[in-house]
């Protein structure tokens, strides 16, 4: 071993040992040894000092059995503090915390001017899960030693859990002892963080910064922070500070340009954009992402189509880059220009038919955020190009389905089928599809199929049940419905679903109200769970409060053939004939195939 570290390790002994003496004279009375033998008091101060300092030798080496040993050899000779010390320490660092806590408590009885022993009966309950009386241990300590570091320090750090704010007082004390320490000002912020004071939180993160003026974390951090409490200005210098670290870094320009865009600064926001676009820094690609940024951002807050339309119309002054005409074409489609976009696509056709990944990014893009009209168009000039590419069929399906164009919609899925036979998402689609157009048959073969592939789908096992109970199967339809509730209790369509089968039959009324409340939990404001709740209601014999929800479901939603004759049921019941047939003609006008309702309208009753 290192001899400085032995020095090191004698010089600590001897202190500690020391201090546990009554007198530093010589005594000449003799005792007794364990093998019989007469010792002087100082022979018997040599030899526990000898065993001392070997333990802890011993403990610096990681032999702690033996160490204990040493320590327990130690005690025979003399039982000052400093040895009880050593021995509490060497039964913890032996997982015996029952005499650890014995020998620590007897360490400080005997001598507690000591802060180490306490530091040391502090770590010792707290190992045994006795934090409360670790705690009060270094609170006795602090009170005792009041400029001790290590002693605040470990109460402070103790404290964050249960008393953060009695963590943080304390830490304060400690900045004012040492000055800026970031150890402690990191475990402040956290504090500031954890209890939501963001004043605090920034306070204490500016004067970390002044001990590291450039650290990008805590730069970040910042922004975040000033953005949350409209420090605007504040956030710029920050993200300019950021900037000047780091040129290339895309997104603090991003949300440099977002935050002049959120006070409608636009001429800042051009101005950013010139300097990027310009800039000599950065290469074209992080430009184009920058562009991207935007024009996805676009389908959240129209007010960044133009910032992605420029900067896409700057870049393409400068580059004959097809994918630019692509975004353009897409631009040109949310903004109606239509010419504008034929043209684009077709400077795309003729210098890129190669690319199918690109397409399929802006269609995925319209669809996800219900631009299905977009979409589709997008995707009829890919199919042009792709005629056997599996996403753009599926996509442009799936965006016919959702625009009520079912036949064109099931041509695409069910090519997107036939060149991924395996998929249950693309199988269940094209089935759901199929039973928009009566074709109830093909689309249980098809369900069946998808069923095969994976037994606990609930959205398969859902449209199964769905078409099974149209078809009056109620057996089936149950069957799958229960099915599907065992997977997936809380799911909102099943619920709504099934609780409306269940009140056309005007069966277990009370549990389908209890099913569509679970699904009105998901979604408040779905027209579908609002106009079943109304209708369960309704076969309970509770006519106003149905009224209430079938009149909501109308509001938020659309005047369906289904839900108009909802209400005009509803008003037969209150008395208000008058009003009813009007709603039945309403809705027979928006769905004439409804000859149930006919019949009503004709006999002016139900």
């Amino acid at each position: 071993m290192n001899s400085t570290i032995i020095k090191f390790i004698i010089s600590i002994t001897l202190a500690l040992i020391l201090s546990g003496c009554a007198s530093s004279s010589e005594n000449i009375v003799k005792k007794e040894d364990s093998f019989g033998n007469y010792l002087s008091e100082k022979e018997r101060k040599r030899l526990a000092l000898e065993n001392v300092i070997d333990g802890n030798i011993l403990l610096a080496k990681g032999d702690y059995s033996l160490a204990l040993k040493k320590f327990e050899t130690a005690i025979l000779y003399d039982t000052s503090a400093g040895i009880y010390f050593s021995l509490a320490k060497a039964n913890l660092y032996n997982n015996k915390l029952n005499l650890a806590l014995q020998f620590a408590n007897k360490a400080i009885e005997l001598d507690s001017t000591v802060a180490d022993y306490f530091i040391l009966l502090s770590d010792i309950y707290n190992l045994g899960n006795q934090k409360k009386s670790a705690v009060e241990v270094l609170e006795t300590a602090v009170e005792k030693f009041p400029n001790n570091y290590q002693l605040q320090y470990k109460l402070a750090v103790f404290l964050e859990q249960d008393r953060p704010l009695s963590a943080i007082e304390l830490y304060e004390k400690l900045l004012k002892m040492i000055g800026s320490d970031w150890s402690i000002l990191a475990r402040m912020s956290d504090l500031h963080r954890r209890l939501g004071n963001i004043s605090d939180e920034i306070i204490t993160l500016e004067r970390l910064l002044k001990i590291d003026p450039g650290n990008k974390s805590i730069i970040k951090n910042l922004i975040d922070l000033y953005l949350i409490q409209n420090r605007n200005s504040e956030a710029i210098v920050m993200i300019d500070e950021l900037l000047e670290l780091n040129p290339d870094d895309i997104s603090s320009r991003q949300r440099k340009i977002e935050l002049y865009l959120t006070e409608k600064n636009w001429e800042k926001v051009y101005n950013e954009i010139e300097l990027i676009i310009d800039s000599k820094e950065l290469d074209f690609q992080s430009k184009m992402d920058i562009g991207y940024f935007f024009f996805e951002k676009s389908f959240r807050d129209s007010s960044a189509l133009p910032i992605s339309k420029m900067i896409f119309n700057k870049l393409d002054k400068d580059s004959s880059y097809w994918q630019i005409k692509l975004v353009l074409g897409a631009i040109a489609i949310n903004q109606r220009e239509n010419n504008k976009a034929i043209e684009y696509f077709k400077y795309v056709t003729e210098n890129a038919n190669w690319s199918v990944d690109s397409w399929v990014r802006l269609g995925a893009l319209h669809f996800d955020n219900k631009k299905y009209y977009e979409a589709e168009k997008i995707m009829l000039e890919a199919i042009e190009l792709f005629p056997n590419e599996y996403y753009i069929n599926f996509i442009l399906g799936l965006s016919l389905a959702q625009l009520g164009k079912n036949d064109s919609a099931a041509k695409y899925l069910k090519r997107s089928v036939d060149l991924n036979p395996r998929d249950v998402n693309t199988i269940s689609a094209y089935a759901y599809t199929l039973s928009q157009l009566k074709e109830q048959d093909s689309a249980i073969i098809y369900l069946e199929r998808a069923l095969s592939l994976s037994p606990d789908e609930v959205n398969v096992l859902g449209t199964l049940a769905m078409i099974y109970n149209e078809k009056r199967f109620y057996d089936k339809s149950d069957s799958l419905y229960e099915r599907a509730l065992s997977i997936s209790p809380d799911d909102a369509i099943i619920n709504n679903n099934y609780a409306y089968s269940l009140s056309t039959r005007g069966i277990q009324l009370e549990r389908a109200l209890d099913m569509v409340n679970i699904a009105l939990d998901k979604d408040s404001l779905s027209s579908a769970f609002l106009d079943t709740k109304g209708w369960i209601l309704y076969k309970l014999g509770r006519y106003s409060e149905a009224k209430y929800f079938v009149e909501k479901a109308i509001e938020v939603g659309s005047e369906s053939a289904v839900i108009t004759d909802h209400l005009g049921d509803i008003e037969f019941k209150l008395g208000n004939k008058t009003r009813a047939v009007e709603l039945w003609k309403k809705a027979l006008e928006i769905d004439p195939t409804k000859t149930d309702i006919e019949q009503k309208i004709i006999k002016g009753e139900i």
